[in-house]
C-alpha cells in the first residue's frame, strides 16, 4: 500500500480532529505531502473518522489524479494541492470547520492577534479568502489567490466555511489549527465582552523573538 505510514497517521489525526471539535461530522480534511514521490494522501470523502481505515486514505498527484485507493477522495483535494504548490516547504494540511474560527469566518473578520499564539500562523494576522462554493477549483483557486498575496501566511480562514493550516507535520498542522482555534475563540469572546485589545507590532515582534528558546532545546 502506497504511502502507508501517512495513511495511518491520517487516520490517527482524523480521529483526533474529530474528538478535539475541530470538525463535527464528516466535515474537514488532512491531508500528508510526500516531494519525494510528488504525492499526497488524503482523507477520503464522506466518511467519519472513527469510520476510517488506512486503505480508505487517498493516495493522488498534486494533478488530482488518484494513484492508490478505491475511495474518492476529499471534494477539497484541489484546495490541499494548492497549499503544496505555493508552499513547498508544507508537508500536511488541516482543513477544519472549527466552531470558533469558523464564526471569525462567518462574520468576514481576520483572525487578530488578540493572544501571542497567533503568531504560529507566521503572520500577525490571518487572512480571509472571499467566500466560494465548496470543493470547487474556484475556490482552491481563491486560496492559492490569498496564499500568493499573503507569502508568510500558515493559516488562511474560509469566508462562511472554516480555516485551512499547514505545516512541516501533520503532528504541526494539527497543533497549529489547535492554536488558530484557540485565539479565535478569545477574539470572539473579547467582541462580544467590549473592546478587544489586540497585541501591536513591536509586542508581536517581542513574543517571536521569546518563541526561539520556548521549550526544550537539543545541544
Amino acid at each position: 500500500m502506497l504511502m502507508e505510514e501517512e495513511r495511518k497517521q491520517i487516520v490517527e489525526y482524523g480521529k483526533k480532529m474529530s474528538a478535539a471539535g475541530l470538525s463535527v461530522g464528516t466535515s474537514g480534511n488532512i491531508s500528508i505531502y510526500d516531494p519525494e514521490t510528488g504525492y499526497m494522501a488524503i482523507s477520503p470523502s464522506g466518511l467519519g473518522y472513527f469510520e476510517t481505515e488506512p486503505e480508505d486514505v487517498v493516495v493522488m498527484d498534486l494533478d488530482g489524479n488518484i494513484i492508490d485507493g478505491t475511495r474518492k477522495p476529499s471534494s477539497e483535494h484541489g484546495l490541499h494541492t494548492v497549499v503544496y504548490k505555493n508552499r513547498p516547504e508544507a508537508r500536511a494540511v488541516v482543513h477544519t470547520h472549527s466552531p470558533y474560527a469558523t464564526t471569525l469566518a462567518c462574520l468576514h473578520e481576520t483572525m487578530k492577534p488578540i493572544h501571542y499564539v497567533i503568531m504560529g500562523s507566521g503572520v500577525d494576522e490571518v487572512p480571509l479568502v472571499p467566500y466560494v462554493t465548496f470543493g470547487t477549483p474556484e475556490l482552491a483557486e481563491a486560496v492559492e489567490k490569498v496564499l500568493v498575496d499573503n507569502p508568510k501566511t500558515r493559516v488562511v480562514l474560509l469566508a462562511n466555511h472554516g480555516d485551512v493550516c499547514y505545516q512541516a507535520s501533520l503532528p504541526k498542522a494539527f497543533g497549529l489549527a489547535t492554536n488558530m482555534e484557540f485565539n479565535a475563540q478569545i477574539q470572539w469572546q473579547c467582541m462580544c465582552a467590549g473592546e478587544p485589545k489586540y497585541l501591536d507590532d513591536e509586542q508581536m515582534a517581542a513574543a517571536m523573538e521569546r518563541s526561539k528558546t520556548y521549550g526544550q532545546q537539543t545541544k
